[in-house]
């Protein structure tokens, strides 16, 4: 790599592979946690050739060790949301700006510019705790949109109403951003037309509601919203990189992200496109923690870049930023 910041460059499956096993090597070789759990599995590193072959360190491992590529001051540390007395993921960065540059070209590449919406935020339970990523990435966008409507609405109903008629009016382009709970609250509380915006849930009922399943939800927003599709990010603490679904449920991951299905029985091993399995995230990213990740989300792979999430697995936590179960 000529840079770190080059990973956003990236246009091809090839460059891909190529930066995927550099940054491989690079963490093997300074990250302990992730060379002793490929030691563990007895993975020689100059054997692996492809993406993979590369050992995908579970995502628990968050929750226990200290997962750092180097040895650094970080310069944030974000937390995941959990149930009381539940040991929460800690993510340590070492340069925000890598997280910031992340999210910023990853709506641009889906969405646009930016500076072209107003962004309203829905995101109660994140907003009650510290080291939310999904409320420090909306944070940012929200400045960087430099609308004067864009902002967090934590326990103000009436008034994020009031902006979004208004913001219909104006023919302006708006981007609503929620937890599940808090959008379903709006749907049941509220008849409105927002078939001008776009809705976007980011997951997590987390016991605040009776769990529904993402068709069953979506159908709730579509008819109180007026709109043909909901769309959902797919990002968590543990990755500075997130994938975006426009509807029905098909995620899309930006150039320097990708995931690997593996084999429910055999982690070791990948299944073919359409298969599902666990979802394994390479995210280029996350260079000074681990780029390389086996979630505990089950799904499969359509295409090089587009996949479906499925569900859990059932003895998972249940995570603040996942999708719910189907």
């Amino acid at each position: 790599m000529n840079s770190i910041t080059s990973i956003f460059n990236i246009n091809s499956e090839k460059e891909f592979n190529t930066v995927s096993l550099e940054i491989f090597n690079f963490q093997w070789t300074n990250n302990p946690i992730y060379q002793q759990f490929c030691n563990y599995l007895k993975i020689n590193p100059q054997e692996i050739k492809s993406i993979e072959q590369i050992p995908f360190l579970p995502i628990e491992f968050f929750k226990s060790h200290p997962i750092k590529t180097g040895i650094f001051e970080p310069e944030q540390v974000f937390l995941s949301s959990g149930t009381t007395g539940m040991t929460p993921s800690k993510h340590f960065v070492k340069a925000i700006e890598l997280y910031e540059i992340s999210f910023t070209k990853a709506f641009q590449q889906f969405y646009g510019n930016i500076e072209d919406y107003c962004v309203l935020a829905l995101l109660p339970s994140y907003l009650e705790r510290e080291g939310s990523s999904l409320v420090y990435m909306v944070e940012q966008l929200i400045q960087l949109s430099k609308h004067p409507k864009s902002g967090f609405f934590l326990k103000n109903e009436q008034k994020l109403v009031k902006n979004l008629q208004k913001l219909i009016k104006n023919e302006q382009k708006t981007l609503l951003i929620g937890v599940s709970f808090a959008l379903l609250d709006l749907a049941e509380r509220y008849q409105l037309d927002l078939s001008q915006l776009i809705i976007m849930e980011t997951g997590g009922m987390k016991g605040r509601r009776e769990e529904l399943t993402r068709s069953e939800l979506h159908g709730i927003y579509k008819k109180s919203f007026n709109v043909s599709e909901i769309h959902s990010e797919y990002g968590m603490t543990e990755l500075l990189s997130q994938a975006y679904s426009k509807g029905n449920g098909i995620f899309t991951t930006p150039n320097w992200m990708k995931i690997v299905v593996r084999d429910i029985n055999d982690p070791l091993s990948s299944v073919e496109n359409n298969k599902t399995g666990g979802i394994n995230v390479i995210d280029l990213a996350n260079i000074y923690s681990c780029s390389f990740i086996a979630t505990q989300d089950l799904g499969k792979k359509i295409t090089a870049n587009e996949f479906e999430v499925l569900g859990r697995f059932d003895n998972s936590d249940i995570r603040g930023c996942n999708l719910l179960v189907i």
